[in-house]
């Protein structure tokens, strides 16, 4: 698959994709969701120029060290990665709750998501209402780590409120949330996905994937490599890093397995 991918013979999405089920992803496990990149920075211009660098995100960082300044936490728990007890970040770039906001407006995530909020939408301001908004969010929310997930490159009907659900105002504007803001230079939602597909096999893209790889699923994803790289998460989201069936206490294992889900889990290591 590799050497397909470095000859040309299969895009980035399908090279992510296969990646993404080696490392044991799956469409099937929320917790364990396939993950794809932010590729671009620009969702603002009347048009967006492929050829120009400016526009794409640095590949080579995780995204929050992208746009903000990290610092190491520090937390009392018994370190099985060799992390010397720190790691940047208390939430996931990917978890069972990212995804359901991003797919909100398509069953069954719409159900899942109101059976999460005890029966209701939430509020109209933390949903997923805008694709600039939500990169914003991403600048500005140092507790915002999320990258995307496939349907960004495929699937237009996600950004669309097809089945009419209300879904609130947002406080400030009283805008009703309907359709996904799209970028200025995006004119429909499948005129997104047409371009942000055609940026994810851009040149640029193409020759700096394999950054964000050695992130997500390669040798910077634990170890002194991640630390260097500002990359490293709470510890129970490494595979390996608990052994759940050694523990004897139900309510313990129960609690360990919500936080597991709850935060999101790394791709196994490739």
């Amino acid at each position: 698959v590799f050497q397909k991918w470095v000859n040309r013979e299969i895009s980035n999405f399908d090279y992510l994709i296969q990646l993404n089920t080696m490392a044991g992803r799956t469409y099937n496990d929320l917790a364990q969701y396939p993950v794809f990149p932010w590729i671009l920075r620009d969702y603002t211009s009347e048009e967006l120029d492929l050829n120009n660098p400016a526009v794409f995100r640095d590949l080579s960082k995780p995204i929050v060290v992208f746009t903000k300044i990290s610092f190491f936490r520090y937390e009392n728990f018994e370190d099985p990665l060799g992390m010397i007890d720190k790691f940047h970040y208390g939430t996931h770039y990917s978890n069972a709750a990212g995804v359901m906001h991003y797919l909100i407006r398509v069953e069954p995530f719409t159900t899942l998501h109101i059976q999460l909020q005890s029966g209701r939408f939430d509020c109209a301001d933390r949903q997923f209402h805008s694709i600039p908004a939500t990169w914003q969010a991403l600048m500005d929310n140092p507790n915002d780590v999320k990258e995307l997930i496939p349907e960004f490159f495929y699937f237009p009907e996600f950004l669309e409120n097809q089945n009419g659900f209300n879904l609130g105002q947002l406080q400030m504007s009283k805008e009703v949330v309907n359709d996904v803001v799209l970028p200025k230079w995006a004119h429909s939602p499948e005129d997104f996905i047409y371009k942000h597909r055609k940026a994810l096999e851009s040149e640029y893209v193409s020759a700096h994937l394999h950054e964000w790889i050695d992130l997500i699923f390669g040798y910077k994803q634990r170890g002194p490599a991640a630390v260097e790289a500002l990359n490293v998460f709470y510890y129970c989201t490494y595979e390996g890093a608990v052994d759940l069936d050694a523990l004897t206490d139900e309510k313990e294992r129960k609690a360990l397995e919500g936080m597991i889900n709850n935060f999101g889990q790394t791709p196994c290591q490739l």
